[in-house]
């Protein structure tokens, strides 16, 4: 099994790193998180997911440790394949999904193109107990809360304004939820304009 690749980063996409290491290209399948994380870095090391199939030897790469175990607890869910984990990891860091899984939001988890209400239920009921039990809960604070009480009408309110706008749920939401956590008490009017000056 490989544990980990280290070596040049010799091409990078949202959704893909070739790593040249002893002369070798592997292509990993990388989500936008790890993207984010090794993007205009020459050298990489990148902790690895085999997925062996009949028709294929694909290889998934993580930044860190706790991305691939999140990754692994996500595909042992019925409904939630590879692809479908990565789409995951893309939309949500860890401790996000940490923090929506152990306080039951399956809201948050639909809001991940491709995530039902049934899956994002399953999800929540599966993994709750699993992600303390790794510590992959040390992202997030204490008891799985987040850090200060949001509006929920507000935050509501302003990922449906974002949404209209055409923004996707999943980063809107992402956005409005860091703007409520540092300003509680803002309106919705200004927490759609911060959040139109931090979407990318």
């Amino acid at each position: 099994m490989i544990e980990y690749i280290k070596g040049e980063l010799t091409d990078l996409t949202p959704a893909l790193a070739v790593i040249e290491a002893a002369g070798i290209g592997y292509a990993l399948n990388i989500s936008l998180n790890t993207f984010s994380a090794i993007q205009g870095k020459k050298e990489v090391k990148l902790y690895v997911y085999e997925a062996i199939r009949e028709d294929a030897h694909l290889l998934y790469g993580f930044v860190n440790k706790k991305e691939r175990e999140m990754f692994l607890l996500l595909i042992t869910v019925s409904g939630v394949g590879a692809n479908t984990a990565r789409m995951m990891l893309s939309g949500m860091s860890v401790s996000e999904l940490c923090s929506a899984i152990s306080t039951g939001n399956a809201k948050l988890i639909q809001s991940i193109k491709g995530i039902g209400k049934m899956t994002a239920q399953r999800i929540i009921v599966d993994l709750r107990d699993k992600i303390v039990e790794l510590g992959i809960t040390d992202e997030i604070p204490a008891g799985g809360q987040m850090a200060a009480p949001v509006n929920n009408a507000v935050k509501d309110e302003a990922v449906s304004a974002l949404t209209m706008l055409g923004f996707a749920p999943a980063p809107s939401q992402k956005v409005v939820l860091q703007i409520l956590q540092e300003q509680p008490t803002a309106p919705v009017e200004t927490v759609v304009k911060l959040a139109l000056k931090q979407i990318k």
